[in-house]
């Protein structure tokens, strides 16, 4: 066997074929001009013949995939390449894309309450307690379609520019025990329909410029938009209209947003944006910073400072079912302005195996009317919560705590109340729970407002979270809880949450109903959820959920009940369908 030939002393790796013999396939003319290594005793170059010479022609690294022939768009498919759903580029283009996206979200919901007998009539006539059968369901079919054009390398950095809409359209159907709950006209039934259309996107996205080599950023957003005030939606969570400034600094470890938002009106029945309206004179203006590794690595930090400046006092709303929202019929009956300034510091992430979500508010401004003197007074109140929770393998194990405090004297010049924007807390259980889901109407010293709001979790005595006005006076809000979530496969999650809910203060409400003591205590709030996946996902996503109520003294000496009811429950279906 004839023996290798070795390098040359220049360190030329020697390609002499052995005598008689060649490569299969090899012919002299196909191999490019020998590389020369002039440096002594580095590792010799691949040889020329290693060099591939058949390659094949990739249009874009967006159709590199398919090009491989690995997979084929297709359009009606969300899970394949598909430049409806921004995976590859526009025809004709290289950096705009289109994204569609459809969403079907079903809510079937039985569900129980304390329901006030009207004035003038009742289903159920010679009966005259103060509160009738408590049962009633909801239905809500809602359909959201939006669309996005994007311009820019987006897998790399911000877009130049981006054009979004979203509309949703909602039918809901309401089923209650008793007249004058859905409607004001007591001769109208106890069941009601309606269908609306809602603006819940359209707007402008302009990226300013960069400002580092790894796309640290300055943009400006105007038009209806998202925001969250904070991790949780503790404050002011919603899409409204608004102008926004907002980047990156520090290879994103430091972010910001400058934002000012004109308050849109809504829809009674569907919560929808009602851009036929003219806005509210309302408005939020808010700036925040957030910072990750602040003050210890996995735990990220954010300050922020909003300014709620309402001039609604000669504003008298009365909403689509004939109740007046603005001015809430309460106390004095009178329209209110007001300026609300909320100074937050939030922090999410982790400290060590313990997550931590925890959010503190300290609340100040003027009220230029309090709703039982009739006077100037000061708003100084303050909230805080926290939701500290480990894993132990497929399992979470949470305990939630949270006091919003409540107004002592409601006769004094100093309303503290504590009371936010528009919150949507995710918190606690979230819409689980029994008190976040359900509005508990509030009968007695006032007319058409309730105790809490629907999907909100402070007791603040509003006519609506939705149209009506902040409310200064009220009872604040105490929770401890503990729940735990279990992964029980991966598709399929199962949530338990037990929570204890008490009035921070009951001063006002011993003033509306001219009572010398209400308890503090609301009562136990029990839950269980199972959320499926059944392509572990978020195109197909299905919760079933149900919650009960036990009330505390606090709550049956408002709500007073027949034994057979003492109890009340909530079941949610939802199932969201998403392309």
């Amino acid at each position: 066997m004839a023996a290798e030939p070795e390098a040359s002393q220049g360190g030329e790796a020697l390609n002499a074929p052995i005598e008689g013999r060649r490569r299969p396939g090899l012919f002299s003319r196909d191999l490019e001009d020998r590389v020369r290594q002039q440096n002594p005793g580095a590792v010799a170059l691949p040889e020329d013949s290693n060099y591939p010479r058949d390659r094949l022609p990739v249009p874009d690294r967006w159709r590199l995939v398919e090009t491989l022939g690995l997979v084929k768009s297709n359009w009606r498919a969300p899970y394949n390449q598909n430049t409806l759903k921004g995976d590859r580029p526009l025809c004709g283009t290289t950096d705009k894309f289109f994204q569609l996206t459809m969403i079907s979200d079903t809510v079937a919901e039985p569900r129980s309450f304390p329901t006030p007998v009207g004035n003038q009539t009742t289903e159920r006539p010679g009966n005259n307690d103060v509160f009738g059968r408590q049962h009633s369901t909801v239905f809500a079919q809602t359909f959201i379609v939006g669309a996005a054009l994007t311009k820019g390398s987006t897998a790399f950095k911000p877009p130049d520019y981006e054009l979004r809409a979203a509309v949703a359209v909602q039918y809901n159907l309401v089923d209650v025990s008793e007249r004058r709950v859905l409607l004001v006209e007591p001769s109208r039934p106890s069941v009601r329909s309606r269908v609306f259309v809602g603006v819940q996107e359209l707007f402008y996205d302009k990226h300013l410029r960069n400002t580092s080599d790894r796309y640290d950023f300055d943009s400006v957003r105007v038009g209806i938009q998202p925001f969250s005030s904070d991790f949780r939606g503790f404050l002011f969570q919603d899409n409204q209209l608004g102008v926004r400034l907002f980047g990156t600094r520090d290879n994103n470890r430091l972010q910001y947003n400058l934002a000012a938002f004109w308050r849109l009106e809504k829809d009674t029945n569907s919560g929808l944006n009602d851009i036929s309206r003219t806005p509210r004179r309302d408005v939020v203006l808010t700036a925040n910073v957030y910072r990750q590794d602040l003050p210890l690595p996995g735990l990220t930090s954010q300050l922020s400072a909003t300014w709620n400046i309402n001039r609604e006092r000669g504003d008298v709303q009365v909403d689509t079912n004939g109740f007046p929202v603005r001015p809430a019929l309460i106390g004095e009956l009178r329209g209110r302005n007001y300026d609300a300034i909320y100074l937050s510091y939030n922090a999410d992430g982790r400290i060590g195996r313990i997550n931590l979500t925890a959010s503190a508010t300290y609340l100040l401004g003027t009220n230029r009317n309090n709703i039982f003197t009739g006077r100037p007074s000061n708003i100084r109140a303050f909230f805080v919560a926290a939701e500290p929770s480990i894993d132990f393998n497929w399992i979470r194990v949470r305990l939630s705590g949270l006091y919003a405090s409540g107004d002592g004297n409601p006769f004094d010049n100093t309303d503290s109340g504590y009371d936010t924007i528009f919150e949507n807390p995710q918190f606690a259980g979230s819409d689980t729970s029994y008190w976040i889901r359900q509005t508990i109407p509030f009968a007695g010293g006032g007319r058409a407002i309730a105790v809490n709001g629907r999907n909100g979790i402070l007791n603040t005595l509003r006519s609506s979270k939705e149209q009506g006005q902040s409310n200064f006076t009220n009872p604040g809000t105490m929770l401890l809880g503990a729940g735990a979530d279990f992964e029980v496969l991966p598709e399929l999650r199962v949530t338990a949450n037990a929570n204890y809910l008490w009035f921070a203060n009951t001063a006002t409400l011993q003033a509306l109903r001219v009572e010398g003591s209400i308890p503090r205590e609301i009562g136990a709030d029990l839950s269980l959820a199972t959320i499926y996946r059944p392509n572990m996902n978020q195109n197909l996503v299905f919760r079933l959920s149900g919650a009960i109520l036990q009330p505390g003294k606090g709550f049956k000496d408002l709500f007073a009940n027949s034994p057979r009811n003492e109890r009340y429950y909530s079941v949610l279906f939802n199932a969201v369908l998403a392309y």
